[in-house]
C-alpha cells in the first residue's frame, strides 16, 4: 500500500553512535506483509516512538532492529554499520519488554548484574556499575530484595536498569508500560523521559497509546499496514496530520464529509475551508474536513456568524475539561471539548450553535477517515462556513 511521504525526513548519513537506519526493509510471514519497504532514520540520542494499532508492523520493526527477526529485504544499520546477520547479543542494543522477564529467585541487584556476569565483567566493576544503575532509577535501597516484593512500577525500573547497565547505544522498548495502571503509567512516562534526556541514549519506543507517544517522544512515526503514514514531531502530528488516518488515530476528530473543491470541502452545509493534508485531492473527489473537539466553540443559538445549530445531548465533567455532545441531524453527533473554567453554561436539550475557525480545519481524502457516527457528521443544509 502507498503511504504519504513522511513530513520530516533525516539524511541517511545521520547515523553516528546510537543512530539507527532502516533502508527499504520488508518482512513477510507467508502471504502477509508485516513491514512493507520501510525506510526510517533515527537520530543519535533521539526518543522516537513507533505508534500504531495492532498489526501495523511496529513490533516487527523493533524486533528486526533487535535481531530477533530478520528482514526479507533491505538493510538495518546501527551506528553507521549494517547489522544484518548479527545475533542480538552482538548488536549495540538492549530491549525492555512488556513482560519484565525478571528472575524471581534473584535479588534486584543480581537481576541488574546478570548481563555483566554473562560478559564476564570483573566483580569489583560489577558492584560499582550495579550501584550506579540502581541509583539511576532510585532503587538502591531495594538491592537485596526479590522483585516479587516490589510494585509493578519498581519492577519496570529494574528492567530498565538491567537493560541500561550494559551501556547500549540504543534501547528498544516494546510497550513496557502497558501492564501498569493509569496513574503509575503516567508517572513512569515522566520518569522515562527524564531518564532518557539525562543519559542521552537513543530510545526506540513501541506503543499503541497516543498519549504515551505524545508526552515522551522527540518524534513519532505513525505506522499503518507496514509503512509510515507520517513521521514528525508530536505537535506537528497532532496539529498538522498528513492524512485522515493520522488525524483520526491521534486524538479525536469530527469529520464532515463531502467533495473536494479548491481550498475546501463542499458539504451539505456549504464549503468548509481549511488546510489540505499531505495528499491533494482532485475537485469532485470524496473528501473530509476534520475539526478537533477543542477547536469548536459553543455559542447561543442566536449568535451571529457561521455555525451549525444542534441540540445538546449530554454534558460530562472531565476535570479540566467539559465535554459536550451535540446532536446535529438524526443520530449524528458533534463532540465538543472546552476548558472547564471557561466553559459556557449548557444543559441537556438546550439548542446551541457550534462554530470554529477555518484555520483549525484540516482537509483530507476521504480514505482513512472513520465511519462511526461519533466522528463523521451528516449535516443538514445551511449557509456556507
Amino acid at each position: 500500500m502507498a503511504h504519504p511521504a513522511p513530513a520530516t525526513t533525516v539524511a541517511s548519513d545521520d547515523t553516528g553512535a546510537g543512530g539507527v537506519e532502516l533502508v527499504g526493509v520488508t518482512k513477510e510471514y507467508g502471504d502477509a506483509t508485516a513491514v512493507d519497504d520501510l525506510s526510517l532514520s533515527i537520530r543519535p540520542g533521539e526518543f522516537l516512538s513507533l505508534l500504531g494499532p495492532s498489526g501495523c508492523g511496529k513490533t516487527t520493526t523493533l524486533r528486526m532492529i533487535a535481531g530477533f527477526e530478520h528482514p526479507d529485504a533491505g538493510d538495518i544499520r546501527i551506528s553507521g554499520r549494517s547489522v544484518l546477520g548479527l545475533a542480538p547479543h552482538r548488536r549495540e542494543v538492549n530491549t525492555v519488554f512488556q513482560a519484565y522477564a525478571l528472575f524471581p529467585h534473584m535479588t534486584v541487584a543480581e537481576n541488574v548484574a546478570y548481563g555483566l556476569q554473562q560478559r564476564r565483567v570483573p566483580k569489583a566493576e560489577q558492584r560499582e556499575r550495579v550501584i550506579a544503575a540502581l541509583d539511576m532509577v532510585q532503587l538502591r535501597r531495594f538491592a537485596d530484595r526479590k522483585p516479587t516484593m516490589l510494585s509493578g512500577g519498581q519492577q519496570q525500573r529494574i528492567a530498565l536498569s538491567r537493560a541500561l547497565i550494559n551501556r547500549p547505544s540504543v534501547l528498544l522498548l516494546d510497550e513496557p508500560l502497558a501492564a501498569l495502571d493509569r496513574q503509575l503509567r503516567e508517572e513512569m512516562q515522566v520518569e522515562l523521559k527524564l531518564l532518557q534526556a539525562r543519559l542521552g541514549t537513543t530510545f526506540v519506543f513501541v506503543t499503541h497509546d497516543q498519549g504515551e507517544a505524545l508526552s515522551m517522544s522527540d518524534r513519532i512515526a505513525v505506522m499503518r499496514a507496514g509503512g509510515i503514514e507520517q513521521l514528525d514531531a508530536p505537535d506537528r502530528i497532532y496539529s498538522a496530520p498528513a492524512s485522515a488516518y493520522v488525524a483520526s488515530f491521534i486524538g479525536q476528530q469530527n469529520f464532515l464529509s463531502g467533495t473536494a473543491q479548491g481550498e475546501g470541502v463542499e458539504t451539505t452545509v456549504g464549503l468548509i475551508r481549511g488546510a489540505w493534508g499531505a495528499e491533494r485531492v482532485a475537485p469532485g473527489e470524496a473528501a473530509v474536513a476534520a475539526i478537533r473537539p477543542e477547536f469548536i466553540r459553543i455559542e447561543s443559538a442566536a449568535a451571529d456568524g457561521f455555525g451549525v445549530d444542534g441540540r445538546v445531548l449530554s454534558v460530562s465533567y472531565l476535570g479540566e475539561t467539559l465535554q459536550v455532545v451535540v446532536g446535529i441531524a438524526g443520530e449524528q453527533t458533534l463532540l465538543v471539548r472546552t476548558p472547564a473554567p471557561t466553559a459556557p453554561a449548557v444543559s441537556v436539550d438546550q439548542v446551541v450553535r457550534c462554530t470554529w475557525s477555518p484555520s483549525d480545519v484540516r482537509l483530507f481524502a476521504a480514505a482513512g477517515a472513520p465511519t462511526a457516527a461519533t466522528h463523521v457528521i451528516a449535516l443538514p443544509a445551511r449557509a456556507a462556513v
